[in-house]
């Protein structure tokens, strides 16, 4: 039954556009920074915060930006899509939401062990400092995380009302 679901889930396209573009708004950043050579990012340099510690990064807006579609909202449409494949059932607006919390805590440990993976491997950006994220930054992460379950939804709301000011517009 967990292997059906799964499969799926895979052949979801839903869960393959969520992945796909969670992975290009996350990738945007760090190609922008090769190309550049400097951390602060062009259009997000104004907002830049000051670090608190070694957990609170400098570049905490387009942080939770990024974040918040991948890999904790591409982790939440998976959740979603997974139980309602593996019950068979639209979820109730309780088991969705509880779904995705956690497809994007899974998600985000994954992408976690993958930075870890990353920075002990010390690859250095052209910046200068390291390719992958400082682990002390991982619990902001699952932060951001548990908040993005919300993000289908507001990604949702902003496409039908865009949609609807296009049929206003005809």
């Amino acid at each position: 039954m967990t292997f059906q679901a799964v499969a799926r889930t895979l052949r979801s396209r839903r869960f393959w556009i969520w992945q796909i573009a969670g992975i290009i708004i996350y990738a945007t950043p760090v190609a922008i920074r090769l190309a550049t050579g400097n951390v602060v990012l062009p259009i997000l340099g104004w907002l830049e915060t000051p670090w608190i510690d070694h957990y609170v990064p400098a570049n905490l807006v387009e942080k939770i930006l990024v974040n918040a579609f991948f890999p904790g909202g591409a982790g939440a449409v998976a959740g979603e899509i997974y139980r309602e494949k593996r019950l068979g059932i639209i979820c109730t607006r309780r088991q969705k939401y509880m779904a995705r919390l956690g497809g994007a805590l899974l998600w985000t440990a994954l992408w976690s062990v993958f930075q870890l993976w990353g920075n002990l491997q010390n690859i250095m950006g052209s910046y200068g400092g390291n390719l992958f994220e400082y682990p002390m930054v991982y619990p902001l992460n699952f932060l951001i995380a548990a908040f993005s379950i919300f993000t289908p939804d507001l990604v949702g709301y902003v496409k039908n009302k865009v949609a609807a000011a296009f049929r206003r517009k005809r």
